[in-house]
């Protein structure tokens, strides 16, 4: 038996599988959206948020053992919950709310996910997911900071048909490849984890 399966639980595959559903349908949502406003970017973030954060925090307080991969676990579902609380209920607040909200959100549980896996690199084969889906949420958390609000990009399409990306429009697009690339990264690890084969130790005298 692994070490993620002793020190995790056999059922904590669930965890990662529970993240990936809803990343997963944030990047559908928002791919097949023609509009992507600051007012639909909170709304998608917010159901995302609220959907991800109550499965996690369920799944990993029963399927994890008392320690610090299930505290960070559990903190990172009640931040990602409160936060999309927030955003449904300040849906039309507008693109800077947006931006802020989504940037610390991504920040503050993409490092404590970081956190979780570099401290626990060593005994833990699950740590490598938790460092980098850490990583890439704190990478887009740092992108959201730092994008300007009035951030304006012309470009022309085939058929000389002119265009911009607005701040708005980039920002939801980002959420969206954003959970694409979370979601089927999350749902590799579940598989990987819900498959895991670990060849038998040879008894002592055979070969």
């Amino acid at each position: 038996m692994s070490v993620d399966h002793v020190a995790l639980g056999m059922s904590y595959w669930r965890v990662p599988l529970a993240r990936a559903i809803p990343a997963l349908a944030l990047a559908a949502v928002t791919t097949f959206s023609t509009g992507h406003s600051a007012d639909f970017g909170l709304l998608t973030f917010g159901v995302f948020a609220v959907i991800t954060g109550a499965a996690t925090g369920v799944l990993a307080r029963a399927s994890m053992p008392t320690g610090r991969p299930r505290t960070v676990l559990l903190g990172q579902a009640a931040i990602t919950l409160g936060v999309g609380v927030v955003a449904l209920l300040a849906s039309s607040a507008g693109l800077l709310f947006y931006l802020y909200l989504v940037s610390v959100w991504a920040v503050v549980t993409g490092f404590l996910e970081l956190y979780a896996g570099l401290s626990t690199r060593r005994r833990l084969t699950a740590a490598r997911d938790w460092i980098v889906s850490g990583a890439l949420t704190a990478l887009v958390g740092i992108v959201f900071l730092v994008l300007p609000p009035d951030y304006a990009q012309t470009f022309r399409a085939d058929g000389g048909i002119d265009g911009v990306v607005t701040a708005s429009v980039f920002g939801v697009g980002l959420l969206g490849v954003y959970g694409a690339i979370l979601g089927v990264f999350l749902m590799i690890a579940a598989l990987s984890l819900k498959w895991e084969t670990v060849k038998p130790v040879p008894a002592r005298g055979e070969n």
